[in-house]
């Protein structure tokens, strides 16, 4: 039976996607809106790439590329193999099908249109039924500094495989970003009335780059404390390691414990009063006082997603935590 709960689900790639679709299995559609992070957006060989929405995008759609968990399924490269040939940049792969995404999300955009509307007429023909937007339809571009010097977001993730220890993270453009036209007005619904929203979920996506750059946009950390609805994040370590990406590793090159603790002090000391609940997995349950010292209620879940099930099993976990706030 699906949920009736209406959900704001925040979401980074791959760790976010996999819970979103959980949702989308659980929640009814027209109930569910989740807001993907922008910050790792960039221009590559003249194509506006968007990884992050592109991946839940795709996830939703059921037609995600699961083996190298990015791009699309029954992916073929003969047009990075003709830029290699002729001494193109290969280090980000653009399959030949996920060129058909950005060569229309660059048409759109030229003739006028926000991300947020771009976003909506792909979602559209690739019948996702959730309401899946951008954090902002302004330029907002991730950078780490390696102690030397401050690398662009793709070239740390891909060009260099993560390799370098992350000392210091900025967004350029934030301070004059805004949040999307969707989610503004969903945000002050939600400050204005208890039926806006039922839960506020963030998803177990990498702190730093993909979920920071969402609430650092002004005002949206404030309105999401003012919301009538619980605030609740899914821990994306387990055990002491990342379940995806390099969350594990930037947090011990930033001088953080790599744990499920590590990451609730996290939220709770550069957000403070966001949070109402914190999900861990049962592996962390010792953890468990400790994060409910900070303030927060915990719930201990299996989180590991695995399969559609256990994605699905998750999300139904979460909107039960968030009903008894």
């Amino acid at each position: 039976m699906e949920s009736t709960a209406n959900i704001l689900a925040i979401s980074g790639g791959v760790g976010g996607a996999k819970l979103a679709l959980g949702l989308a299995q659980v929640v009814a559609a027209e109930r569910l809106t989740i807001v993907a992070n922008t910050g790792d957006d960039f221009i590559h060989l003249g194509f506006p790439v968007s990884p992050d929405l592109d991946t839940v995008m795709y996830t939703l759609a059921g037609l995600s590329n699961t083996e190298l968990g990015w791009g699309l399924a029954g992916e073929t490269w003969q047009f990075m193999d003709a830029v290699h040939a002729l001494g193109g940049e290969t280090w980000f792969r653009l399959g030949d099908k996920d060129i058909a995404t950005h060569t229309l999300r660059r048409q759109m955009l030229d003739q006028g249109q926000s991300l947020s509307q771009v976003t909506a007429s792909l979602c559209r023909s690739l019948g996702v039924m959730p309401s899946l937007i951008p954090m902002s339809d302004d330029s907002v571009a991730t950078q780490v500094f390696d102690g030397q010097q401050w690398l662009e977001f793709q070239d740390y993730f891909v060009r260099q495989q993560c390799a370098p220890d992350v000392t210091a993270i900025r967004f350029n453009g934030i301070d004059s970003a805004r949040p999307a036209s969707g989610l503004d007005a969903l945000l002050k619904q939600a400050c204005e009335s208890a039926d806006a929203l039922d839960a506020i979920i963030i998803c177990p996506s990498n702190p730093f780059l993909s979920i920071d750059p969402v609430l650092s946009i002004p005002s949206v950390a404030d309105r999401l404390r003012q919301a009538q609805a619980p605030v609740i994040a899914v821990c994306p370590i387990v055990a002491g390691q990342a379940i995806k990406g390099p969350t594990a590793k930037m947090m011990d090159s930033l001088s953080m414990p790599v744990s499920a603790l590590g990451v609730a002090n996290y939220y709770t000391q550069q957000y403070p009063q966001l949070l109402d609940g914190f999900v861990i997995d049962h592996a962390d349950a010792m953890a468990a006082p400790d994060i409910e010292a900070l303030g927060l209620k915990v719930l201990l879940a299996n989180s590991v997603m695995r399969s559609d099930q256990d994605k699905a099993n998750l999300a139904s976990d979460c909107i039960a935590f968030a009903s008894h706030f």
